[in-house]
This record gives structure tokens, C-alpha cells and sequence, in this order.
């Protein structure tokens, strides 16, 4: 962090305080107990770094719906979803992401849904087709990403990074095949089609900030 923390390039995020501060997803979270979280995000903690060089806005995963409350006792600045299949946990199935953002809103919290153009991991998961969502030519990532503007949210994230092995990448695709792998284009669409469906919704979703700031 202090070689990288003052590049351009590192991501900062203006908190409710107006202190502009450096933005970080903490994935498995929960695996640590709330008493340690607090004990580095609470202000009054043992080791705080509230406040110091190394404090940040700090997001924690919720997976089961009990993650919430730990996360509230833990110190966290907001709640991230992560996972792109719909229904694969609690905290990533559209239908709840309201009442995360109802919880989030009364405790001061963000919360950010995490969105994805469709998944699939059986290439490396043979047991995990249950958590297979098609793409649907894109309509599966509409529909997720409408479901996260519906909550207002103040960031929204989608879970890609090149992710091939799990089905969730937007980056221009066209038929690839292996000895051991098939990977999956956007045919009938062009190769750059969920980058165009990716700027559409980004426009889409600044016009709409602007409304609800009104």
C-alpha cells in the first residue's frame, strides 16, 4: 500500500465524511470473527488504523443473510455480493438485495450488488452445473443489472476480471477450442458485445444517479 497508495491508478472513494480514501473488497471475510475485524476497523480497537496512513473504505461479503449483523459489529464500511449466479447465496440473489440495502441504509453502510454477464464453471467444477446461468445474449446481464440499479446503489461491481474459467468474462470473445476446453463466444453477437452492453448500462446508470441526487 504505500508503494502503490499515492499512484493515479489506485481507486479512491469519497466516504460520508468527505475524506477520500482508498477502496478495498475484502473476499472470505467472515471466516474471521467480528471481535478481530473491530479490533482493526472500529475506531476504539486494540490495533485501529481509523485514521491512519492504512485506513480505507473496507467491504466485506455477505453471504448467509446472519452476515449482516457481523459485519455491522465488525467495523465494515459496506457490503459487496461478489458472486454473478443468481440464487447462489443469500447475499447474491436478486430478491434480496433490497432488503440488504434497507439494513445497509439504517446503519450507515453502502451497499454494493455485484453483477455478472453469466456464469459457468463446470470446465473446472463438474459438480457445480446447478450454479450455471446462460447468458441468454445478454439478458441475463441486463436483467442483473437492472435489478441492481432498482436498489439505488452508490457503486455497483461486476464480477469478471477475466474470469474464463467460470464464464464471467466481457472481454471480446470469439470460438476457442482445446484439447481439453471449449471456450464460449457471444455468437449470434459480435465479439465486443457485452463491452457495448457495459457502456450502455454505465451511461444508463449515471443519468439515473443524477435523478435520485434531485
Amino acid at each position: 500500500f504505500l508503494r502503490y497508495g499515492k499512484h493515479g491508478a489506485f481507486y479512491r472513494f469519497r466516504s460520508s465524511t468527505g475524506r477520500v480514501l482508498p477502496l478495498f473488497y475484502v473476499y472470505d471475510s467472515y471466516l474471521m470473527p467480528a471481535e478481530s475485524w473491530a479490533d482493526l476497523l472500529s475506531p476504539k480497537g486494540s490495533h485501529s488504523i481509523r485514521g491512519t496512513p492504512y485506513d480505507g473504505v473496507f467491504l466485506a461479503l455477505i453471504v448467509e443473510e446472519r452476515h449482516k449483523h457481523d459485519i455491522l459489529a465488525s467495523g465494515f464500511d459496506g457490503i459487496y455480493t461478489y458472486f454473478a449466479s443468481n440464487g447462489f447465496s443469500f447475499g447474491s440473489s436478486h430478491q434480496n438485495w433490497k432488503a440488504i440495502k434497507n439494513f445497509c441504509d439504517g446503519n450507515n453502510l453502502l451497499f454494493i450488488p455485484s453483477v455478472g454477464p453469466g456464469y459457468v464453471d463446470t470446465a473446472v467444477r463438474p459438480w457445480n452445473n446447478h450454479n450455471t446461468r446462460n447468458r441468454v445474449n445478454g439478458r441475463y446481464y441486463d436483467t442483473s443489472l437492472q435489478a441492481a440499479l432498482s436498489v439505488r446503489p452508490e457503486i455497483v461491481t461486476i464480477t469478471s476480471f477475466n474470469q474464463w474459467h467460470e464464464g464471467t468474462q466481457i472481454e471480446k470473445a470469439v470460438p476457442k477450442k482445446t484439447v481439453t476446453r471449449l471456450y464460449l463466444d457471444y455468437q449470434p453477437n459480435q465479439p465486443d458485445h457485452y463491452l457495448v452492453l457495459t457502456r450502455q448500462w454505465a451511461e444508463n446508470y449515471n443519468k439515473e444517479k443524477d435523478t435520485w441526487l434531485m
